[in-house]
């Protein structure tokens, strides 16, 4: 019964949509129908607003870092499971109809709470990725291999099966920008 409410919760706490909520609040706009269409921390920077954008982001990493520590502290062997939930929350929100965001902010939330080690890798992966060619979607697929390739040349006894499957939901999420990127027709990201 307690995994059961393990799961549950998490997959409820990660599927908290902080885009939509924030641009709906305050500037009385669905996010939806913004820029990409997604719900999370990209995007909502596309709104024009940057508290927006970086208030998105700082709450996606903030619902997973919630989550953990409290499952870290009470129940520790389900602390995978538990942010699996909360990252397929995030991705398949049910008060979205299940259409939400890529993952990322939340699976930088995860790391950090797992491992302080890969969640500071994923971040300058992602930032030296990001410098070089401006493109958020590049910078994230690339910083969620790094987390993998990490672990099976300097494994600290982490789970790599776990960060594997994070690592294909990602690219599942960015396939269209996979696409794009192909293409020559992706975006580039204003970050700041």
């Amino acid at each position: 019964m307690e995994l059961f409410i393990i799961i549950i919760s998490s997959y409820l706490m990660g599927s908290i949509p902080f885009g939509y909520i924030l641009t709906k609040l305050f500037l009385k706009k669905d996010i939806r129908d913004i820029g990409s269409g997604n719900i999370g921390a990209t995007n909502a920077l596309r709104t024009g607003n940057k508290i927006i954008g970086y208030s998105t982001l700082i709450l996606d990493i903030l619902k997973a870092v919630v989550t953990i520590f409290i499952i870290k502290f009470y129940y520790p062997e389900y602390i995978y499971i538990s942010s699996l939930c909360i990252f397929i929350g995030h991705v398949f929100p049910i008060w979205l109809k299940f259409n939400g965001g890529k993952g990322v902010a939340t699976y930088v939330g995860i790391l950090f709470s797992i491992n302080l080690i890969l969640g500071i890798i994923f971040v300058v992966t992602w930032l030296l990725i990001y410098f070089i060619t401006k493109y958020s979607s590049l910078s994230s697929i690339f910083a969620s291999f790094s987390v993998p390739i990490f672990l099976y040349f300097f494994s600290s006894g982490q789970s790599i099966f776990f960060f594997l499957i994070i690592l294909v939901l990602i690219i599942y999420t960015h396939r269209e920008n996979v696409k794009r990127l192909i293409n020559k027709q992706e975006s580039k990201t204003k970050i700041y």
